[in-house]
């Protein structure tokens, strides 16, 4: 039976997430990619140019939904991008878990990635909103940590449903930026 393009492209994509999150994008070849899906490597090249071009694919969404993310908190001062902050990066790690654990595999070699353009500043622009908008250090070392630690603990097999999840890093966050609404 033969294979329409967009479901076929889609089968590809998945693979390719499944495979570059299983062993890396580096060491993940075109052939093993094709081997996977059942089809041959000119198969796999009719339908992408190449292994980058799987991977810009596959990240644009989660680029397109940081941008997003960044654009919603631009015009938030202080203490009110604290919440929405870190709200919309636990709800974008969750959503992305499988882009973001290619990326965190490998961090120096994906932020080079064209499909990664502009990710850095928009990170700086997160770790800025995580930390109230302050420059204290102490602000700072604790965006950082949320930062770095949401993505690893969304990407890892945890035994919660997403919206348990959510709430979990949600709370989870706001007490490591010592924002903890639970508290007086």
């Amino acid at each position: 039976m033969a294979r329409n393009s967009s479901g076929f492209r889609r089968e590809i994509l998945e693979t390719a997430s499944r495979l570059f999150a299983a062993t890396s994008f580096k060491a993940t070849s075109l052939q093993d990619i094709a081997r996977e899906v059942g089809c041959s490597k000119a198969a796999l090249l009719y339908h992408f140019d190449g292994k980058d071009a799987i991977l810009t694919e596959m990240l644009t969404p989660a680029v397109e939904a940081l941008a997003e993310l960044d654009t919603r908190l631009a015009g938030l001062a202080g203490d009110d991008a604290v919440l929405p902050a870190v709200e919309g990066f636990v709800d974008l790690m969750l959503r992305f878990r499988s882009a973001v654990k290619i990326i965190y595999d490998d961090i120096p070699e994906m932020l080079r990635h064209p499909a990664l353009a502009g990710v850095p500043d928009k990170t700086d622009r997160l770790i800025d909103a995580f930390a109230g908008r302050s420059a204290d250090p102490e602000a700072r070392v604790a965006a950082l940590m949320v930062l770095g630690s949401v993505p690893v603990v969304g990407a890892s097999p945890v035994p919660l449903p997403d919206e348990e999840l959510r709430a979990v890093l949600v709370r989870c966050a706001l007490r490591t930026l010592d924002r903890d609404p639970t508290r007086s």
